[in-house]
């Protein structure tokens, strides 16, 4: 078989076929010897979608060789056909005739060959008779094409100051960026001058237009590229814009400033503005060589004299194997260091180091490692925080049922915490009660509060070995309410009168409870011996420290007296973080470690579960020595773990940090006395004692409060908010805020190509590594968006089309010659 095929006019072809038949028989030309034929176009269902092509540079020349054109304009084009007759007809009965010659072609072979001879062999003459009527069919790629000078490309260059940092070649990142777009000379624009008006941008402050990029100094503390984006299209409103390039190493930080929206939200108003965005990686996708102290973890709020656990994790490259100290300071004073070996190239380590908590007032908390030699960024080798160290005393309210040991000694293990005031009503006989700590007279006069404005004005209630119908439904119910809305912290230790044995399975607090109290409730008058020990999550929880290191801390519960149980405790609730499992001292019991101190969030607070009885033997056991302060640590910080985080009832809302003058957005959430959101409230703030600024009510949540405030200066700014409902005046904690020079452009330093991947498939562009950003001039002129005209390309004349086609003639000559008939 031969095939020729010549151009004759633009838009018209002849082309001639042979087919040559097996030795021995006559040689004669097929019905298809010349065909010629005029355009008359049948348009398939164009694939609008387009999601980019990322494949290397020397995978799309392969493409580009194979198949003529680029794999942009085959994801932007349509395929057509300028055949004399009806396409779509043609391509319907194309297969039928097809196979219909290559049977009829072997046909007379008859016995000569076999079964599987046959079916190779016409295959082959089938594929090669196909993509001859592919190619007399004309097929062409319809794509639109921007017109040459009557469209607008913006260029939006990332101009903050993680493109200082220098990763690639010995070339800074801004330095690649100004060699590919800096000047009129340089290699992009003149690629994108040939057929576009250009106009360039930053994404610095708000974005905006800029005339100099030579002149830029890659300053800004924030990179904000989507609204930056968004402000370039702003711009160019009413020019035809086919497309804006994004030139930035995807370091974007927008999204981390209280006020702004969301990453997805800010995407979903991207895409339908309908602009493409083609988008150029600028810088490594891994730092050879860095350090970096990738999170740092401590609570918002503390109480004095006490100590908080500070959680860091580093993560490193290069460096494997060396040992660093990871230093901890209050206010540029070491208070806490600790020695660790970093593990393989891109996994972290994660240490903690408790500090004390001895000074009131906002603590600038730094966490810092030293600089390695040869450090590619040594900006994120160090990251601060604030906390707040609260001196006041939180009320807590012990309902006990009978007089008992824990009782006694959990009183006298936090008897000397002056911000811990443990409210005690214990019920010494029927109908009698002991109030202990109460503030006067009037408190719990009537015994356990009936009223919520009562029951609410604590932090956190302890339920001792009492029984479920001591309470009434309503009372029951309320403590469900403190929890869930109120946002308290409740604790249910165990005892005879506790948990299903004292009957509060079914009841409102069931629920609460992080435990399944379902089951027959189990004989009190016998007590099951049990061994603690720590889960994972209980040697990492700041209420299970016992000593000042992980090491030991598990260590000290290993050596920690056997206690007693008298509670079936049910299997934990999803959701529920067990901290303490309880092995029965028995051996020969098959029964599986028990959850004795468990807890979960529950609505707005946190429920826990102590199914033991008496963990006064850790202060009193025969093997305990006198200075063993076990007992009273472990109450201290159970205690202080669960008053933690429980909202007052007007709350202050607002970021850690901020940047030198970027708007603080100031948030207020206010309540009444039973804890509900309060609306029409008179609410103002002051900054650093300053004059009062009003905050206006947020129609879309009840009870809360925004105003944008703006620092005068640097440093740490004092927040306090102050409020009338009704005939209560209230003023909240204060809030911290400290205003510095952001860093967080050389945390996660690498180039994030995941924004940048994901900016260009939701506008409809592309993603370019900084190597392949030339094709960007060529494939933008493909873009879909501004002033175009559709242009078609021819396709029958495919190299891959042909290479197919001698392939499968090759291996039907090869076959039949294998086979004695050539």
């Amino acid at each position: 078989m031969s095939f020729s095929c010549r151009r004759e006019a633009a838009y018209r072809s002849r082309c001639t076929i042979r087919h040559f038949v097996p030795a021995g028989q006559q040689r004669k030309p097929l019905a298809l010897r010349s065909i010629s034929w005029s355009p008359a176009i049948v348009v398939r269902p164009p694939d609008r979608s387009f999601r980019g092509i990322d494949a290397p540079p020397r995978v799309n020349a392969i493409f580009e060789f194979l198949f003529k054109y680029s794999p942009v304009m085959y994801s932007r084009g349509t395929l057509t056909f300028a055949a004399g007759i009806p396409g779509w007809p043609l391509l319907l009965a194309a297969p039928l005739a097809v196979l219909g010659v290559a049977v009829w072609s072997y046909r007379r072979a008859g016995g000569a060959l076999r079964l599987g001879d046959r079916l190779l062999l016409g295959s082959m003459r089938a594929l090669a008779l196909a993509l001859l009527a592919f190619c007399l069919l004309r097929p062409m790629l319809a794509v639109s094409t921007a017109i040459p000078q009557r469209n607008v490309v913006g260029v939006v260059v990332d101009d903050s100051k993680s493109m200082r940092i220098v990763d690639r070649d010995s070339l800074s990142r801004a330095r690649r960026v100004l060699e590919l777009v800096g000047s009129a000379d340089s290699a992009l624009v003149r690629a994108l001058a040939e057929r576009f008006q250009i106009r360039f941008f930053r994404t610095s402050g708000a974005g905006g237009r800029t005339s100099d990029l030579a002149g830029l100094q890659f300053d800004a503390s924030r990179t904000r590229l989507i609204p930056a984006l968004t402000q370039a299209e702003d711009e160019l409103a009413g020019a035809p814009v086919a497309g804006l390039v994004l030139l930035s190493d995807g370091a974007d930080n927008s999204s981390t400033v209280v006020g702004e929206p969301g990453l997805a939200e800010q995407l979903l108003a991207l895409r339908a503005r309908g602009i493409p965005v083609y988008a150029v990686g600028i810088g490594s996708e891994e730092l050879a060589r860095d350090l970096e102290v990738a999170r740092l973890d401590v609570p918002h709020a503390v109480l004095k004299d006490g100590a908080m656990s500070v959680e860091v994790i580093v993560t490193q490259r290069g460096y494997a194997g060396r040992k660093v100290p990871v230093v901890v300071e209050d206010g540029g004073r070491i208070v806490g260091s600790r020695e660790v070996t970093l593990p393989r190239d891109g996994e972290a380590v994660v240490t903690r180091i408790r500090i004390p908590t001895s000074e009131r007032g906002a603590r600038a908390i730094s966490v810092r490692v030293p600089v390695q030699p040869g450090e590619m960024v040594a900006e994120n080798n160090e990251r601060r925080t604030l906390v707040d160290v609260r001196d006041r005393r939180e009320k807590i309210l012990y309902i006990e049922g009978e007089p008992r040991f824990e009782l006694k000694f959990l009183r006298r293990a936090v008897e000397n915490d002056a911000n811990l005031q443990v409210v005690t009503l214990l019920r010494s006989a029927k109908d009698k009660f002991l109030r202990l700590s109460v503030d006067d007279s009037v408190e719990l006069a009537s015994g356990f509060p009936r009223a919520r404005e009562e029951l609410f004005a604590y932090r956190a209630i302890v339920l001792g070995s009492i029984e479920a119908g001591f309470f009434t439904l309503d009372q029951l119910r309320m403590l469900s309410d403190f929890v869930s809305v109120r946002g308290g912290g409740l604790l249910a230790l165990g005892g005879r009168s506790s948990l299903a044995e004292g009957g509060y399975e079914g009841t409102p607090l069931a629920d609460v409870l992080p435990v399944d109290l379902s089951g027959p409730p189990r004989d009190t008058t016998t007590a099951d011996e049990v061994a603690l020990s720590p889960t994972a999550a209980g040697l990492l929880h700041p209420a299970m420290q016992l000593a000042g290191t992980d090491s030991g801390t598990a260590e000290r519960w290993r050596t920690m007296p056997h206690l007693t149980m008298v509670n079936g405790v049910g299997r934990p609730k999803p959701g529920t973080t067990v901290l303490l499992e309880g092995k029965l001292s028995d051996s020969a019991t098959t029964r599986a470690r028990l959850p004795v101190f468990s807890f979960e969030r529950f609505g707005r607070g946190k429920s826990a579960v102590f199914a033991v009885q008496d963990s006064w033997l850790w202060q009193m056991a025969e093997e305990v020595p006198i200075e063993d302060l076990s007992h009273e640590t472990f109450w201290k910080q159970v205690l202080r773990w669960l008053v933690s985080d429980v909202p007052d009832r007007l709350e202050v809302i607002a970021p850690d940090e901020s940047g030198p003058g970027e708007g603080i957005v100031v948030r207020a959430a206010v309540s009444d006395a039973a804890y509900l959101r309060a609306n029409g409230a008179s609410v103002q703030v002051t900054v650093n004692g300053g004059s009062p600024i009003p905050l206006e009510w947020a129609a879309d949540r009840d009870g809360e409060y925004r105003t944008t405030v703006v620092p005068d200066g640097e440093g740490v700014q004092e927040l306090r908010v102050r409020t009338v409902i009704g005939r209560d005046t209230l003023v909240s904690e204060p809030a911290y805020v400290r205003v510095a020079s952001p860093m967080a452009e050389f945390f996660g330093a690498a180039m994030r190509p995941g924004l940048l991947r994901q900016v260009a498939e939701e506008t409809g562009g592309r993603y370019y590594d900084a190597g392949d950003a030339m094709r960007l001039a060529k494939d933008i002129v493909y873009s879909a968006s501004g002033a175009t005209v559709v242009e078609r390309h021819d396709l029958w004349d495919m190299p891959a089309i042909f290479l197919v086609l001698l392939a499968a003639l090759a291996t039907e000559w090869w076959w039949r010659r294998r086979r004695g008939l050539a």
